[in-house]
């Protein structure tokens, strides 16, 4: 798998605010966690319901991919993030670890950073 074009891809997803094609990049059993889901979130429809709430609740924000390091069994993934137009509502910058099952994934953590303006 081309781990960069995979990345790519999927943030460009999260920029669109695309619920079905976000759901899609990940397994059905899919673990995900954010710092407001620290306990986890389990399952693509639970994905999908916090999904739709967050986007709902976030400005635009476009989502542009940084670099890629592949691990075993998966990537981790830092990317750079504008919220508003050209980032009047923030930035922030992040960090995922991605594990894979086949082509979608099982497992995504993520972590944040606000930037200063």
């Amino acid at each position: 798998m081309d781990i960069v074009d995979f990345n790519a891809r999927w943030l460009q997803a999260w920029s669109d605010k695309d619920v079905p094609a976000l759901v899609g990049f990940y397994t059905d059993d899919c673990v995900y966690k954010d710092p407001q889901t620290a306990a986890g979130i389990t399952g693509g429809a639970a994905l999908r319901d916090y999904l739709t709430g967050l986007f709902a609740a976030l400005p635009p924000t476009l989502y542009t991919p940084d670099e890629t390091w592949p691990i075993p069994g998966g990537y981790c993934g830092r990317w750079y993030a504008a919220m508003g137009e050209g980032g009047s509502a923030g930035r922030m910058r992040g960090f995922d670890l991605v594990i894979l099952r086949g082509d979608r994934i099982a497992l995504n953590e993520v972590y944040v950073h606000p930037l200063p303006a």
